[in-house]
């Protein structure tokens, strides 16, 4: 089993990307294309890298990652397009990253 089906399989994600806020509200569909289109160009380029779940939660979106590198690059896109505040939470110990969008 590839490391990526490992923590698919354990429920065991490197990358938490997390999407709050009123304009994710009225644009979640919108955010949803992109943040699968990041991770379609990546997968593509590193199939190591996946989405393993799209969650709604009570006032968020959460996507979580097979790694620290698609969070990333997903948040960063998502401050591309549509701005708002972009922050990176790093767990070295862990090899994990929370990304927390809000517009």
């Amino acid at each position: 089993m590839c490391p990526a089906c490992h923590r698919i399989h354990d429920k065991f994600p490197a990358g938490f990307v997390t999407l709050k806020g009123e304009y994710s509200k009225l644009h979640r569909e919108e955010l949803l294309q992109l943040v699968k289109n990041i991770a379609e160009r990546a997968k593509r380029e590193h199939p190591l890298e996946r989405i393993m779940a799209i969650e709604d939660e009570k006032d968020a979106i959460l996507v979580t990652t097979t790694n620290i590198h698609l969070a990333r690059g997903i948040g960063e896109a998502l401050h591309h397009a549509h701005h708002g505040e972009l922050e990176f939470h790093y767990n070295d110990e862990q090899n994990l990253l929370r990304v927390h969008w809000t517009a």
